[in-house]
């Protein structure tokens, strides 16, 4: 078992293809595929599922990842100590639902990373797309959210996936509506004083489930529905149309600017709102160190971190 091999093996896992990991690799896919084959030979385990859409790492093969990552890093930091060679490209994935405070703590994750190459992807995606991504490894971690509505189906649909959920922080529902909106001076909404205006939720494709929803409540009939794809529609569909949206109560002025606020929303419920990873695998110090920015940021707004790593 070589270096050169745990390389080529992370690369293919990260690219979910063998052909477009041989392309960044700039090696010829037969060769890179020999290569693993050789791999699996050595170590008397089956670590790729290969099919005509790609190739997705079998159980083993999570396992496997873990290990070489670390094996890796190790060995570029010793490269960098005794053979003054520059750091290795970081690299690193994220999925999460659109939270502007996994955005901004993103940011700052960036703007800290001292290696002079980096290449990092930030998803704001979908529900069921966020478990996707972590399951087949194109994403470190997701961010999502639990209630009480929805936490037996996706804590099913995690098991199931071999990932696991872990608590970042609790919060009230509020509702965030233009500071504009009538509704922004009360200190409290009801569902009642909502009825008169657009809810606005993020579509959720094919898997438009009520268990996917981003929102809680998203059973609650709406005389006035509107689905839309990102935050910055929301957000201007809120001052454009004084519609609203349910979510955390974190509102980033960096982000969103000074026209959005967040009023509580009186019901009987709450958010709790985690990140999710694969069992098998340790998270990079890249991953790792944005944990530690995601917390820091929502920190800054007085929410009480469940420190679980």
């Amino acid at each position: 078992m070589t270096l050169q091999q745990l390389k080529y093996f992370i690369e293919v896992a990260n690219c979910g293809s063998i052909n477009k990991a041989a392309e960044r690799l700039f090696i010829a896919q037969p060769s890179l595929s020999n290569a693993l084959r050789e791999l699996e030979t050595e170590i008397g385990l089956e670590l790729l599922t290969r099919t005509p859409r790609g190739i997705s790492l079998t159980t083993d093969g999570a396992e496997f990842l873990g290990y070489a990552r670390q094996v890796v890093e190790q060995a570029s930091l010793l490269e960098q100590r005794w053979l003054n060679k520059k750091p290795s490209r970081r690299l690193c994935s994220i999925s999460t639902q659109h939270y502007a405070f996994a955005v901004n703590a993103f940011v700052n994750m960036v703007k800290k990373t001292d290696a002079e190459e980096y290449e990092y992807t930030l998803r704001e995606a979908r529900t069921f797309e966020i478990v996707e991504d972590v399951k087949n490894l194109r994403s470190e971690l997701g961010i999502l959210y639990m209630n009480n509505f929805n936490r037996q189906v996706l804590e099913k649909l995690l098991r199931e996936n071999n990932l696991t959920f872990h608590p970042l922080f609790a919060a009230v529902p509020h509702v965030f509506i233009s500071t504009s909106n009538p509704l922004a001076r009360k200190k409290y909404v009801t569902l009642e004083d909502l009825a008169d205006y657009p809810r606005l939720s993020f579509e959720q494709g094919d898997y438009n489930s009520f268990y996917f929803s981003e929102e809680i409540l998203s059973t609650e009939y709406a005389r006035k529905d509107i689905h839309v794809g990102d935050r910055a529609t929301i957000f201007n569909l809120m001052i454009g149309l004084n519609g609203y949206t349910i979510s955390t109560g974190i509102v980033s002025a960096d982000l969103n600017g000074d026209n959005i606020t967040a009023v509580p929303l009186r019901v009987n419920d709450s958010i709790e709102v985690g990140w999710i990873s694969h069992k098998d695998i340790q998270l990079s110090r890249q991953a790792a160190m944005y944990l530690e920015e995601l917390k820091a940021v929502v920190a800054e707004y007085g929410v009480d971190i469940k420190n679980e790593l």
